[in-house]
């Protein structure tokens, strides 16, 4: 048990927990303590303490568990000391096996933002200055919050002035009852939408939904609003200044990582370096500790399991003294993690990664542990569309039963290709292959843009602007895909069932003079219509391979060689092959029985790869998503951790990296520079990946609303519809209600009313007064609809009662409870049934007075009021 620790009765359960760690003193003591954070606080963090964030995570393998130590800006060294000290702990007691993370305000990583969906929020103070007044005093609130971000927000309290504003963010004025949401003409909608989802997270949890949020996007369109802001914050002088760019690492800076020993010497730090990019995992010694430098942007600790226990306490502390020692920033992020727990972001940065028994790594690691035939799958393609994980992992968009199209890049434009030859491809050409399928009774399109090795750099580049000329042709909604020669995806191969064959050079072109040559062979791979390819291979000995079967053409024959270790499902496509690149007698040779004139076709006998082919292991990688930037004139990236659907903004240009392809999602209304500039991205992203990518790895550009199964089935619970239904930024501001429509707003500051009226308006009446005009919180609704119509949403309350009541500002029970809409008197809102009540009447009801009721979550107020017939 971790001394002063609530969650350690329960710690293996999944989600995550925070505490607040405030008071003198370097180890757990009644002055120092962890205390638990209610959960409807999580977010809000205050910028004098330090905090202790224990995340746990249900795999198929059990828990994956992540302990992260945040520090605010003004918390003290002893706070600091104490947090760490507290991690320290909790990973002894749970085995060593968490990710520890060093989490600085402002300057917190992917990982850490994801946990907190609707943001996260610094407050002024620690515990002892704010933390129990806030929570005390609700409403007694002013406060100005900066948002910024547009996957995971933060938001910091600024000065209450105009200085503090700029034309590129979002900002939060918060008077307790009242929210605006002050909109920078420079913002775009994904960070309006998140400003908003704060907003409503702030009124729902902070202030039991009991607060009014007002949008000002336009300051002339929303001159009640902007009354407040001039009552709270003055006139406004001088021009607003431009939004400051965030401080991003780009991939660059990140690529370059390097590896350290790092261990002590007469007490001195003592840092060798002892490798650069690109970094193999066998350079890590199980008896030490190594410091990992990713350029400065995150310094992670990997602790062997043979270490000491001294060694792996000090982490923390090498790692602070290391950042010290190169003279880095102190908010630089730290991981520590551990031998044979290694965080996934960890892994990444290795060429090859594989786990201990096993032979699954990132990308096609080959171990010499196990020697076996490579086991060619088979799947059922009918599963593919109830299974969309199984299209993703099997890279099939479909069953490969669709209409394929086939042109060559000729003159710089395209000409068809006859039928005849589909599936046979020139190494010096350059091809546009159009895939038409139907999926739901809707047609998808997919283009693929083949590049041969030996094409020239003008037929490449009008390879690419002829896809998107048939792009434009079929209303922007194909998927696009680059394939380099040899690194043809699976789906492509499957579309031309079986008769997919790569010539290394030449050309298909019927003016092509060149002679072909007399001799050739082909190494045919695969065992059905779907994952065989046969490619041409140079003509000698050599090139044999005992796994394998090869096609051997001459002017007098075909010879089939058949390696000992190939299976009769490749002979058998090996067969059907030879029809098409032969017309001559077929002979089937097997290993060890060949006749002289094979060996003399390919110029004498030659030593040949015979061993058993290394077992080629599937792929484990853990997919990532980006979304990419690079309109600065630097490339960054900036990483969506757990991400989902609703992380695909409609303004973006987001990177999905699977390893083996990389796709680029395009947004509805992203900008058109980022459009243009996205294959450029992705070929940049392999090219500064630690790891040392393959740079031929197909790109595959998705646009928004066509995501083949290929994509979607990387994400959980994808939703077809969402494009359609979900609701967008406008639609969620309009729920809020139209500004036109306010007569009045009451705000309590500091003890005086803030009354803006229309100037017709008469003033408010209380609410036990008779009176005829309608309350700004519901408007009378014909019997057939119901509409609100303020600017502002109240979940709990109306502000202000105002509708012929029985005197004393309430309706009897009788006209309210089991009463339809149609039933109800007008002016009543259903949804508020119970607030229409007499106090006595609601007390008798509920047990309890309506400021009380209003207290309680939103679930309980729900069920009591369809007890008593008032839902």
């Amino acid at each position: 048990m971790v001394p002063g620790c609530p969650c350690s009765r329960n710690i293996q359960g999944p989600g995550a927990r925070l505490h607040q760690c405030s008071g003198p003193g370097l180890s757990p003591s009644p002055k120092m303590k962890m205390v638990p954070i209610p959960e409807k606080a999580y977010g809000g963090f205050f910028e004098g303490d330090c905090y202790i964030i224990l995340y746990n995570k249900k795999t198929s393998n059990g828990f994956i568990t992540d302990l992260h130590y945040w520090i605010g800006k003004d918390s003290t060294q002893d706070e600091q000391g104490a947090a760490a000290f507290y991690v320290t702990q909790m990973d002894d007691m749970l085995g060593g096996s968490p990710v520890q993370h060093r989490e600085v305000e402002g300057h917190e990583s992917e990982a850490f933002k994801s946990y907190f969906k609707s943001g996260i929020i610094y407050k002024k103070g620690g515990v002892a200055s704010g933390f129990k007044h806030v929570e005390t005093n609700m409403y007694n609130i002013r406060r100005l919050l900066h948002v910024k971000g547009k996957k995971h927000v933060s938001a910091t309290e600024v000065r209450l002035s105009w200085d503090s504003f700029n034309k590129g963010d979002v900002f939060l004025l918060d008077l307790g009852k009242v929210l605006i949401q002050w909109n920078g003409p420079d913002c775009n909608i994904a960070e309006k939408s998140r400003g908003l989802a704060l907003a409503r997270s702030i009124r729902d949890d902070e202030r039991g939904g009991r607060a009014q949020i007002g949008i000002i996007d336009n300051e002339k369109d929303s001159p009640d609003l902007m009354q407040i802001m001039k009552t709270v914050l003055g006139e406004r002088r001088g021009a607003l200044g431009a939004a400051t760019p965030d401080e991003k690492a780009d991939e660059l800076q990140k690529a370059n990582v390097r590896l350290y020993h790092v261990y002590e010497k007469d007490d001195n730090l003592v840092v060798q370096e002892i490798a650069t990019r690109p970094l193999t995992q066998d350079l890590l010694q199980h008896e030490d500790c190594h410091i990992l430098d990713q350029g400065g942007f995150k310094i992670y600790v990997w602790r062997g399991k043979d270490s000491s226990k001294e060694e792996k306490r000090a982490a923390f502390s090498r790692a602070v003294g290391f950042i010290q020692a190169k003279g880095y920033s102190a908010t630089t992020n730290v991981e520590v993690v551990n031998d044979g727990a290694e965080s996934a972001m960890f892994k990444q940065l290795f060429k090859r990664w594989t786990e201990k028994e096993e032979t699954q790594g990132l990308g096609k690691v080959y171990t010499t542990s196990k020697i076996a035939k490579v086991e060619q799958v088979k799947f059922d393609v009918s599963q593919l569309h109830a299974r969309p994980e199984l299209a993703a992992e099997q890279r099939m968009a479909d069953d490969a039963s669709g209409k394929v199209e086939v042109w060559r890049i000729e003159d710089l434009h395209m000409q068809p290709v006859d039928p005849r030859t589909y599936g046979q491809f020139y190494g010096g050409d350059c091809y546009l292959v159009l895939y038409t399928y139907l999926t739901s009774g809707r047609t998808h399109y997919i283009i693929y843009m083949w590049q041969g090795r030996h094409a020239s750099v003008d037929e490449i580049t009008a390879c690419a602007f002829n896809a998107v000329e048939l792009d434009k042709k079929y209303g922007n909604e194909p998927v696009q895909v680059r394939v380099t020669m040899g690194r043809e995806p699976q789906h492509f191969l499957a579309i031309f069932k079986g008769s997919l064959i790569i010539y290394e050079g030449g050309t298909s072109r019927t003016q092509n003079n060149e002679p072909e040559p007399v001799v050739r062979l082909f190494q045919v791979r695969g065992t059905d219509e779907i994952n065989t390819k046969t490619i041409e291979v140079p003509a000698r000995a050599s090139s044999l391979n005992s796994n394998d079967v090869f096609l051997l053409t001459t002017n007098q024959v075909c010879y089939l060689w058949c390696g000992k270790g190939c299976s009769g499902d490749e002979r058998e496509m090996a067969k059907i092959v030879a029809n098409i690149v032969s017309k001559r007698d077929k002979q089937t040779v097997l290993e060890g029985q060949e006749p002289v004139e094979f060996w003399a076709a390919l110029g004498g006998k030659a030593p040949y790869a015979s061993d058993k082919r290394f077992q080629e292991p599937t792929v484990r990688y853990q997919p990532r998503l980006f979304e990419c930037s690079n309109q600065t004139g630097r490339f960054i990236m900036t990483e969506v951790v757990g991400f989902c659907q609703d992380d695909l903004d409609e303004d973006d240009v987001m990177l999905l990296d699977t390893w083996e392809e990389i796709f680029l999602w395009i947004g509805k209304t992203s900008n058109t520079y980022e459009r243009n500039e996205a294959i450029s991205s992705a070929k940049d992203y392999l090219k500064t990946h630690p790891a040392g990518r393959d740079l031929a790895t197909p790109i595959i550009m998705v646009k928004q609303g066509y995501e083949p199964l290929t994509f979607t089935g990387w994400f959980s619970a994808w939703d077809p519809y969402k494009w359609s239904d979900g609701k967008s930024y406008e639609e969620m501001k309009n729920s809020l209600g139209d500004v036109s429509a306010i007569s009045e707003i009451a705000v309590d500051l500091n003890n005086a009313n803030l009354n803006k009226r229309n100037a017709d308006s008469k003033p408010a009446s209380p609410a036990g007064s008779r009176t005829e005009r309608t309350s700004p919180a519901y408007k009378p609704h014909p019997k057939s609809n119901v509409n609100s119509t303020s600017n502002y949403q109240n979940n709990n309350a109306p502000s202000v009662v105002s509708a012929v009541t029985n005197g004393n500002g309430a309706y009897p029970r009788e006209v309210l409870i089991n009463k339809t809409v149609d039933e109800l008197p007008e002016g009543v809102d259903p949804a508020k049934k119970e607030y229409y009540l007499s106090d006595a009447d609601f007390h008798d009801i509920f047990g309890r007075s309506k400021d009380e009721f209003y207290q309680m979550p939103r679930w309980k107020q729900q069920n009591e009021k369809k007890q008593h017939g008032l839902f």
